[in-house]
Order: structure tokens, then sequence, then C-alpha cells
């Protein structure tokens, strides 16, 4: 939305103009009135006709300086096209005429440059196209006009040879690739053209920038650990030590990133809030980061999330330093750290490592300089570059509904260039950049590769890391927002391509070398021994490889993190709840619970061989929460249980779940209803529950029944 005074600057148009067609249409009274999206889209209808009309009457006096050629059918052609992009009707013995020429065209010399037209066929790669004096480059939507500028000769001169051809074009008709094709050749020129790529999922097209086309950019860096051992402190103070009193005041705009200045070169800092988030933008093939900064503080040591923050970032692929923190503090023992995170992998480079670590305190500001002097180095060593001479490309970091302004995303430009008015399609929701300010709350009228930027004029809110792309017309923004809003719909879900234990054999024949596994087990000596049992397994050169393990049940943060590492989760006597469960189904990624080691390893080994057994799938009946205890010396104990689920069975396979971990796997003995044993008791209702040669129960103990039912592969 937009009011009426700022709609007329977007169009370079005079405010009176557009104020009068807005009353006209009933649409607004002053400058000031607020147009929705339907209102501006019909004023650029009305409004672009009027221009196209005042370019098309003076096309028709140029040609008319033509001595041979038709004008009488140009202004037909003319008349028919103003008359359509205006909704008026035209006269259909005029088309007949044009259907009658075509046919009389001569078959022969279309043919004869058909045959010289795929001689001459020469398809580049994206962004590749070796330019040379004999070659036109053809671009999507290439109208008679830019092919008249490409070959430096009269419009005129092109329509005529269209004509001839059989093909009926204005000044500003698309030309097929095809078509373009033919008319070159009578310049002795070849058409060539970039490798066709669905622009729609842009986020896939592979770019190969030329060489000398490629600039220098800032490394972009993400900060992870543990909740308390000081990410937003370094954050913080990083930012507010790198910015000039003139800036100041813009600090306090939050727009999920930054970017500051160490000695004359930019570092670019991507504040999420929380591992599972970082992996997601990757699920979602959003590879934002260049560098990851792992910080655990000097006077704690390695925590569960600092090692969920080592798993994640391994998985990345990227460089990672490691920032030991609060070495002001009483009790700090760096040594210790480095000893604790080269036993997760990350061995420093005083001891022959490859891991940059650099102690600090955020605090007092020790170390921070000699951190980003180690972030450069890293930077300088991965040569980062990227081409700011093309439409942008990048992810979102954040985005909110702002009442006033609507739309509101924090974008990372990570190649190109994105401009103040730059038709963009971000997500599934497209748009003009109707404003754009850097971190600090100025507004720019560019932003470069690696430059975090906020941006309004969104037709939706889109989600952190959705990709975008900016492109040359709104119309064709439009169009690919459209076409992958449809695609999102007939996905139904964020499915990415993980594997599954079916897929094994497939995706060994099809070249893989590794099977990633995240594995969780109920105690550290089990994580061992299954890690050693998979480990040794290995099926045609292919093995496989744990990407992470741990003790405890299965989380949301595992199913995110082997969504974007095409992995699988093997699950040893442990279970997931119910939620975590739907999260897994959603994203298509295969748990596969198990409680004996060689069964496991059996599966797996079948599985990468194509000779999987029949399938049985796990069917859960119904569970029931432990409430009470009653121990009697001739029956045992008995579960005082509420249903919350479902319906528990008498003899149905079941477990006995505390805290997310399998304490027991059997089978139900009893169930009883007040003082009768009963089949089976529903949602809802209260029973006593036996388990078979199992007496361990507490209270909030989670009983679930179940059954096996084979399946088909």
């Amino acid at each position: 939305m937009m009011s009426v005074k700022e709609y007329a600057q977007d169009i370079n148009m005079d405010l009176e103009v557009v104020l009068k067609k807005a009353k006209e249409l009933g649409y607004a009274n002053s400058e000031d009135d607020i147009l929705d999206e339907d209102q501006v889209i019909d004023l650029d209808n009305v409004l672009v006709i009027s221009n196209e009309i005042e370019e098309e009457t003076t096309y028709i006096d140029e040609i008319t300086e033509e001595k041979d050629y038709d004008l009488e059918e140009e202004l037909e052609d003319k008349a028919e096209e103003l008359a359509s992009s205006s909704n008026l009707k035209f006269d259909d013995t005029i088309k007949k005429q044009k259907l009658k020429k075509k046919s009389e065209t001569s078959k022969e010399d279309i043919n004869a440059k058909r045959k010289q037209m795929y001689k001459n066929k020469e398809k580049l790669t994206q962004n590749e196209a070796t330019v040379d004096d004999n070659a036109i480059i053809y671009k999507d939507g290439m109208t008679v006009s830019d092919l008249a500028k490409e070959l430096d000769v009269p419009a005129t001169e092109i329509i005529k040879k269209l004509m001839n051809l059989g093909i009926m074009a204005s000044l500003n008709n698309s030309l097929s690739f095809d078509d373009v094709e033919m008319v070159v050749i009578d310049y002795d020129k070849t058409l060539k053209t970039f490798e066709s790529q669905d622009k729609t999922n842009f986020e896939k097209l592979e770019i190969n920038d030329d060489e000398k086309d490629l600039q220098e950019r800032p490394a972009v860096v993400t900060i992870m650990g543990h909740v308390d051992h000081g990410k937003t402190s370094l954050l913080d103070y990083i930012r507010h030590s790198h910015i000039t009193n003139t800036e100041f005041g813009g600090i306090t705009q939050h727009i999920g990133a930054y970017q500051i200045e160490n000695k004359g070169k930019k570092i670019t800092f991507i504040d999420t809030p929380g591992h599972a988030a970082f992996t997601e933008m990757r699920a979602r093939g959003a590879k934002v980061t260049d560098i990851v900064i792992i910080i655990v503080a000097a006077d704690d040591g390695v925590m569960p999330q600092t090692e969920e923050a080592i798993d994640h970032a391994k998985a990345a692929g990227v460089p990672i330093i490691v920032a030991i923190n609060k070495i002001d503090k009483p009790g700090a023992n760096p040594e210790k750290i480095m000893n604790d995170m080269a036993a997760h992998g990350l061995t420093p480079e005083a001891w022959g490592g490859d891991v940059i670590y650099t102690n600090i305190s955020a605090k007092t500001g020790e170390g921070i300089e000699e951190l980003l002097d180690n972030i450069q180095l890293v930077t300088e060593m991965q040569q980062l570059k990227a081409n700011p001479n093309r439409y942008a490309l990048g992810t979102v970091i954040e985005s909110k509904l702002d009442k006033n302004v609507g739309s509101t995303v924090t974008l990372l430009v990570q190649n190109g260039t994105l401009r103040l008015g730059d038709p963009i399609v971000v997500g599934t929701s497209f748009g003009k950049v109707r404003t754009l300010k850097d971190d600090l709350g100025r507004e720019v009228m560019e932003a470069y590769p690696s430059m975090p930027v906020e941006i309004t004029g969104l037709s939706e809110v889109p989600s952190s890391g959705d990709r975008f792309m900016a492109f040359e017309t709104e119309k064709e923004a439009k169009t690919i927002a459209e076409n992958r809003k449809l695609q999102e719909k007939l996905k139904n879900s964020k499915v990415n391509n993980a594997v599954s234990i079916d897929d094994l054999f497939n995706k060994i024949k099809s070249g893989i070398k590794e099977i990633n596994v995240i594995l969780k087990t109920d105690v550290k000596g089990t994580e061992e021994a299954v890690k050693n049992a998979l480990s040794k397994i290995e099926v045609e050169d292919v093995r496989v490889k744990v990407i992470r393990s741990g003790v405890g049940t299965i989380t949301e943060s595992d199913i995110v993190l082997a969504n974007a590492s095409d992995a699988l989760i093997i699950g040893f006597n442990v279970r997931p709840n119910a939620k975590t469960m739907e999260v897994a189904k959603e994203y298509n990624v295969d748990i596969r619970l198990h409680n004996i080691i060689y069964k496991l390893v059996e599966e797996m080994e079948s599985a990468m061989k194509g000779m999987l057994d029949p399938e049985y799938e796990e069917k859960v009946l119904g569970s029931a929460e432990v409430r009470k205890l009653f121990k009697f010396s001739k029956v045992g104990t008995i579960a005082g249980s509420m249903v919350i689920d479902g319906v528990i069975k008498a003899n149905a396979n079941a477990r006995l779940i505390r805290d997310g971990v399998v304490i027991y796997d059997g089978q139900i003995n009893t169930i009883q209803k007040e003082k009768d044993q009963v089949k089976e008791v529903k949602k809802g209702f209260e029973c006593g529950i036996t388990l078979v040669n199992f007496n361990d129960i507490k209270e909030n103990d989670v009983i679930e029944a179940y059954e096996m039912v084979e399946i088909k592969r």
C-alpha cells in the first residue's frame, strides 16, 4: 500500500495527472489518500497504456519515412496491438488477412534458415556467455527494439525481415529464441543464450560468474554457543566498539545482522536466535555463513548446547574459530577448554590442528581485536568473492509485519547488487523495493554482496531462510512469485531430500560414499558401542558416518539437522515424543528405533545391499500416564493410570517411557477398571495396568501400547 503522492513518485509521473486519474476511478480525493494493491495495479494499467499509445504514435511517424514499407498494414498492426492492450474490440478481418499472408510465406526460405540455425546453435552455461564480435546474446523477453539495438540497425528493418518470415511483430513484442536466430543469420551473426535454468527455482541456479567480474566481499560470520557463555555480549561489544559517533544514532535498530569495519575491511555478523534456526536456514538451501565462531565460557566449559553448536557448525562445512570468553573471571581455565574442545574434534592450531583459538573478554574487550584479525585471516584464506554487476540474490534473515509500512524484511545480499526500486521475489512473495536501509537505519540506494539491509514493499511477510532474487521487471517478478506459490502448495510440506532406509541402496548406486547418521541412545556406554558397530559397516566402499551422537531422547533439533544433512536418525533405547514424530514426518526424516545392536547392523547392511526383509510398521494404539502406584505382594505393582490418547489393550506390546527414554519394552499383562479386568480402556478413562515381569514403575511414566503391522516396501 502507498499514498497517491508516493505512487506518482514511484512511476515518475506528474502528481496532478495521477491524482486526476485516481479521482476519476474513485480511488482517492487527495494526494495523501492510500491506494491498495489492486488500485495500484489498475492505475498502472491505465497510465502505462497511455504512455504506450504515445510511444507507438511516435513510432508510426518514424516508419512513414521508409518508402518500400507497407504503411497500411503496419498501421493495422499498431491499431490491433493498442486496441488489444486497451481491451477494445478489433475487426476479425485484419486477423484473417495476416493469417493468409503468413501461410503464403516461402516455406523453403524458412526451412533453409532453420537448417543454418541448428548448425549455429550454441548453448552456454548461466552467466558464462562468451561475447565476441560475431555473437548476439539472447535474453528472455527480448523485443524487436532490443534486437535492433543489438544489431545496430533500424527497428523497421527488423520488422520487415520478421514479416518476410511470416511473423507479425511490433516494436515492443517479445521474440522467441528461434525467431531471433533466423533474423541474425541474415547479418552473419550467431545467437547465443544462457543455459535455460528455471528462474522459478532461483535458489537452485548455478551461478558461474566470469572471473573478471568477481570482487572481494566481506565474510559473513555466525556466533554460536551455550546460552550463558556470552554470545550476545560479544556481538554487542563488537558492534558498539566499531561505529563512529555520527553513526551511533542508528545503533538502536536491530535487524538480526550488522556490518562493521576492522582495519579497512568489513565483516558481517548474523545474529541467529539459536542453533536450530541456523540449521533451518541451511536445510532450506540458505548457505548464509562463511565462518562460525563457537563461544565457550572459560569458567564453565563445554555444555550440551556447546556440543550441539559444534555438530551444527561441522555439518555446515565452514571454518570454525573458537572464542574462549570470560577470561577475566576468577576460575577461568582456557587450557581446560582447549582440552575439552579438542576431544570434540576441534584441535587447536597450537597443538598441530587447524582450528584457531582466541582468548577474549566480551566485558572488558580483551582479545576482541585479535578475534577480528583472525576472522580477517580466515576470510583471506577463503578468498571470498562475488559479482556486484548482476541482479541481487540472497537470504531472508528476519521479517515482521509493521502496521504502518507493511512487511518489513531483513535481507542478506549474497551476490549482485540490490537497488532501491528493484522488482524482487522473496520466498513466494513479490514486490518492489520501496525503502532500503542499512543496519544503522540509514537510507541507502544500493546494497552490495555480504551487506545486510532492511526493505519494505513486499506483498507478504516471508520466513527466515527464504531466498530472494531481484528481477528486471515487476511482471517477471510477479509471474515467478505466483509459480513459486503454486509449487509450495503442491509440496504441502517443508520436505527436503532426506534419506530413508529404503533409499540407501539407490543412493549408493547413484554414487554417494557416506551415509550420514544421527545417533541418540539411553546411556553413554551404549552410545560408544553403537557408534563403534556402525563405523565397521562397509558396503561397496560406502561407509556410515555418525555426524552427531548423544545421550537422551530424539529432539526437534535432531530432525532439523537430519533434514539439512540428508541423514537417518537412529534411536537406541530412546523414543521421541508425538510432537517430534510429527516434525520428522513433516520434514520427511526417517527415524529408526532399535534396542539390539546386531539387529541395527543387520538392517543397515541389508538396506545398503538392497536386501531388506519385509518391513513391519509400528502402529501406536494409545498411551496412558501413570498417576498413582499400588503395590501388592501377589500381583506386583499396579500402575493407576489415565488413558491420554487412543486405546490401551490387554496383551498388547507396550513400552514404559520415562523422560523420553524407554525403560521397558514388553507386554501389557492385565488391565483393571474398577474391580473388573477388561480387554481395553479408551481415552479419558482411568484404569490399573500391570506389565509382564516388570514392577519398577514410577509416577508420571508413560505406558505406550502398540502393535506391529507388516507393510509393503
